[in-house]
């Protein structure tokens, strides 16, 4: 079997939260040498930005474990906060996480996390937009979107029974 580096992953992920009850849950479909992973997961006592972070790394940390053989991590996400993260990172590394009044920045170990992945050249994050009207065409953004939500919807149900 020949082995093929020109493999481009790609990965769709998403957060979501119930913010009165601070559930949460975040999932990712990998799609890479004509497979579809799915991964997902509910977290307790967290927020919709940390669920969107878990989601990425959670992603990452698979790939690196599980695949093999491939050229380039496309990330797809529609969270501002997690693409727009290159952005914002040597600001964040230069304070060390710490806001104006001395605080430590939430979410700063998935942060801090994420900025290390992003060190590697061989991953790159796309914005998409949230919440798209379903057309003729695949859409793993709807499809990941719809799977958090409902792992949130049943986590809440667990909770109110």
């Amino acid at each position: 079997m020949t082995e093929n580096k020109n493999i481009n992953i790609e990965v769709y992920s998403d957060g979501s939260c119930n913010p009165q009850l601070n559930i949460g849950g975040w999932a990712s479909i990998i799609l890479y040498n004509q497979q579809k992973i799915i991964l997902e997961g509910k977290e307790l006592n967290t927020t919709h930005n940390r669920m969107e972070l878990l989601a990425v790394i959670n992603s990452i940390k698979y790939i690196f474990k599980n695949l093999t053989n491939f050229n380039c991590i496309k990330i797809y996400s529609d969270s501002q906060y997690v693409v727009r993260l290159n952005e914002r990172k040597e600001k964040l590394l230069m304070k060390n996480f710490i806001t104006k009044k001395g605080n430590i920045l939430r979410n700063s170990d998935l942060l801090s996390e994420l900025i290390n992945f992003m060190q590697m050249p061989n991953i790159e994050f796309v914005k998409v937009k949230a919440h798209q009207k379903p057309t003729q065409f695949e859409n793993y953004n709807i499809e990941v979107d719809k799977i958090v939500r409902k792992i949130v919807r049943d986590a809440v149900s667990q909770i109110n029974k």
